[in-house]
């Protein structure tokens, strides 16, 4: 419990009609989340308006209201609060609400189109078996210690945020990594936060959905960078073209890393199986258990970071060879009859190219490549020709299909997909709607030696077709289809 006066301290209010001595219980923005003596947050959002929630949430007990837009009808022994932006009044009323809790972490996010996952997990695993208590919050899964919660947003809004920080801090975690997506940004879910670092991925086509134009998406990644503080790090990618684009305004310390150019952090591959890979990192040999150029460069991220962090870098390296690769990223089986399946999380062309560039530098090419693709609905629709493209020049062959439809029709999504491919490749492809039988029959054509890829959903275990939800995991039915 604390009181109202004091958890609007940070916040910037045109107006407040009413008296701010309530003792506050809870913060919701979820009209269905208020009870008795509760400060309702009311935000526009792209299908809801909170402000039209106003009323049913005072009904439900609220007695203190956030809002851009005074409503018409003013309640006796209500406080409303009158701001230019919701959005950035819930970040600062939850940073106050739970008592500032990344002040009280060194934290760390990661932004980026690709492996902001990767990075996350891998460096809240590298604390971890460092003997650390770390938090992660992540698009798989948040981590409180060893304690695991479910997420369904790559960065969740900003009260959820706060409140599993503020559990990281009661469970006497030091470190909490976490990814920060650009809606997050854009939103101010992360406002207000105290990083002590931040991690620049990569920058490629998604989210124009939302976004509209790559530069507002570009700048959209940026703004994080902008924030960060003089104390803080910034580690970039100098391989990607707007790698020194996101730090040129920060404030932070600027560090990089790659593969291809001059960095602090310099990688280099000098062999590869499907069981790892042998990399030069600062002159030094590691082996490593993860595979392709693309984690080459998130495990750069990861050891930059470390160091940067305090961790002596033949300690960093010593826990980086250690590592294992992260749910639904190029996790692979292997058949009795040899046959190779792969399951990763790829959605964007970027990530697909650079998946299926990673298994043709390691084949032979004495076998088949079988790629099992589809598309997210109500999601950017440019992006599915790019990544019908790419599979079928890159593959043998390849099974178009659904991915999480949403509320689209999954044959309108396919027939969007099937737009990309060239002439000279239309044989290879064929296109089977339903998911599940697209593996099976994958995993029917595939001969000795032959490799599957799976991409798309990655470490997803559900299928999402018209508002509902479904049990389905890419990793479970391969394994069963292959009879491991």
């Amino acid at each position: 419990m604390k009181r109202l006066e004091d958890i609007i301290v940070n916040v910037k209010n045109k107006s407040i009609v009413g008296s701010t001595d309530y003792a506050i219980d809870s913060v919701a923005f979820d009209s269905r989340k208020v009870s008795n003596n509760t400060l309702f947050v009311a935000i526009s959002g792209a299908v809801m308006d909170g402000h039209e929630y106003i009323e049913q949430a005072i009904e439900k007990g609220a007695v203190a209201i956030i809002c851009e837009q005074m409503p018409s009808v003013i309640r006796e022994n209500v406080c409303y609060i009158h701001v230019e932006d919701s959005n950035e009044a819930l970040a600062n009323i939850a940073d106050t609400f739970y008592d500032n809790p990344s002040t009280k972490l060194k934290l760390v996010g990661v932004t980026g189109t690709n492996g902001k996952t990767t990075i996350a997990s891998l460096l809240y695993k590298l604390f971890s078996n460092l003997g650390y208590k770390v938090g992660l919050l992540s698009t798989v899964k948040i981590m409180v210690g060893d304690e695991v919660f479910e997420t369904s947003h790559t960065t969740p809004d900003s009260l959820t945020i706060n409140h599993y920080m503020n559990l990281m801090v009661e469970m006497g975690c030091e470190y909490c990594f976490m990814e920060v997506s650009s809606h997050g940004i854009v939103q101010k879910r992360t406002h207000g936060l105290d990083f002590n670092g931040g991690i620049f991925t990569n920058l490629s086509h998604d989210h124009l959905d939302y976004h509209k134009t790559f530069a507002e998406y570009r700048d959209a990644k940026k703004i994080f960078f902008d924030q960060l503080g003089s104390s803080a790090f910034a580690v970039t990618n100098v391989d990607d073209k707007n790698g020194m684009v996101m730090v040129q305004n920060t404030k932070a310390t600027i560090r990089t890393y790659g593969l291809k150019n001059m960095a602090d952090y310099k990688g280099q591959i000098l062999e590869s199986q499907f069981s790892g890979m042998l990399m030069k990192v600062n002159q030094q040999e590691i082996w490593v258990q993860l595979i392709g150029a693309f984690n080459a460069s998130n495990l750069l991220a990861v050891f930059a970071s470390a160091v940067e962090l305090g961790v002596e870098p033949q300690e960093a390296l010593l826990q980086i060879s250690k590592l294992e690769s992260v749910a639904g990223r190029f996790q692979y089986v292997v058949s009795s009859n040899k046959v190779t399946a792969i399951v990763d999380y790829a959605h964007t062309p970027d990530a697909l190219d650079n998946v299926i560039d990673t298994i043709n530098s390691i084949r032979t090419f004495n076998e088949q490549l079988i790629t099992v693709v589809g598309c997210g609905g109500n999601r950017d629709k440019t992006k599915r020709p790019e990544m019908a493209q790419i599979a079928s020049e890159k593959s043998n062959k390849v099974i178009f299909t659904s991915d999480n439809p949403r509320f689209e029709d999954p044959v309108a999504i396919l027939e969007d997909m099937e737009k990309g491919v060239e002439p000279q490749n239309t044989m290879k492809t064929i296109t089977v709607v339903d998911r599940k039988q697209a593996i099976k029959l994958a995993c029917q054509q595939a001969k000795s030696g032959d490799i599957i890829l799976i991409a798309g959903k990655g470490h997803e275990t559900y299928q999402e077709v018209k508002g509902e939800r479904s049990h389905f995991n890419d990793l479970e039915l391969v394994t069963e289809f292959l009879e491991l």
